[in-house]
């Protein structure tokens, strides 16, 4: 690490990216903390701050007010925010700031976003035809198949290496976000397709499960991913439908179906169970379902 006597705000920014990477953060997120960073180094710089144990909550302060200013959005401002806290939260561990300067500022109240799922019917209709057109049949219809199945986020999905794939009882070993490792199950359907990926493509246990192409060892990319996915649905007539969308029929079918919250928490790797509960929403078919099986006079008798 650089020395503590000389270190300036750039040699500080380059140590805190490789230690946020050393703890095993995604690729996106370093490009993020990298990005927002920067952006905050160059509000100090106009501020006649050159050394990290200069700054204060007041500059902290000046940097969101200056975003907002900008004409940020909320979700924007807030990210930036949380990558300004993991930074000086960094410095004072380190011992170039002293005290806490941070804790006391909050960003932007966010709007609550229910997540959007789709019906089973049209879920299932997206994984069996939305991929019959795809040159990559196979890899298509097995990456639509886990990302419902086992609820997985997309940098999961392709971070998954055979070594992470347990065929005797059914569940990928996850590595989320914080390096937090968990288990997810996975059906019958991803059994028999992955088992046949594996058969085509398996080279050793370290190779990741999807590759860029047959001749790559590079991984899948996000970017990838998310055209299978609104490819997938395009065919199929389906709109607004991204990889996430996926994620959220995992959740909100699961409990639909009556499984624990608790449960549901772990499988998708939730640190809160506030994250969690926003999938609880009442939907228009449980209202009419729980009608129809419960009012005397909602069925011809």
């Amino acid at each position: 690490m650089t020395c503590m006597t000389n270190i300036t705000m750039s040699n500080s920014l380059n140590d805190f990216i490789k230690y946020i990477e050393s703890k095993g953060r995604a690729k996106n997120t370093l490009v993020n903390y990298s990005v927002d960073l920067e952006q905050f180094i160059k509000y100090l710089s106009g501020q006649g701050i050159i050394n990290p144990s200069e700054i204060n909550d007041k500059l902290v302060r000046g940097f969101i007010s200056s975003l907002s200013g900008m004409g940020n959005a909320k979700t924007s401002v807030a990210r930036k925010l949380s990558s300004v806290k993991g930074y000086i939260s960094w410095l004072k561990k380190i011992g170039l700031i002293n005290t806490d300067v941070v804790s006391l500022i909050q960003g932007p109240k966010l709007p609550t976003h229910i997540p959007r799922a789709i019906s089973y019917e049209d879920t299932i209709r997206l994984i069996t035809d939305g991929t019959k057109n795809s040159k990559n049949q196979k890899r298509d219809t097995l990456i639509l198949e886990i990302l419902y199945s086992s609820g997985l986020r997309v940098a999961e999905l392709i971070s998954l290496n055979w070594s992470m794939v347990d065929f005797e009882s059914k569940t990928f070993r996850i590595m989320g976000k914080g390096s937090k490792e968990r288990i997810v199950p996975f059906g019958m359907s991803v059994l028999t397709l992955l088992s046949e990926w594996k058969s085509l493509y398996f080279k050793t246990n370290d190779d990741p499960v999807f590759m860029s192409s047959n001749k790559s060892s590079e991984r899948l990319t996000v970017r990838t991913v998310h055209r299978v996915v609104t490819r997938a649905a395009r065919d199929v007539g389906l709109a607004g439908i991204s990889p996430h969308t996926l994620r959220h029929c995992f959740a909100t079918h699961m409990l639909e179906r009556g499984a624990p919250l608790r449960i549901v928490q772990e499988l998708l790797g939730h640190e809160n169970i506030s994250t969690t509960q926003r999938y609880l929403t009442i939907t228009t078919e449980q209202i009419k379902r729980s009608y129809m099986d419960a009012h005397p006079r909602a069925k011809n008798e």
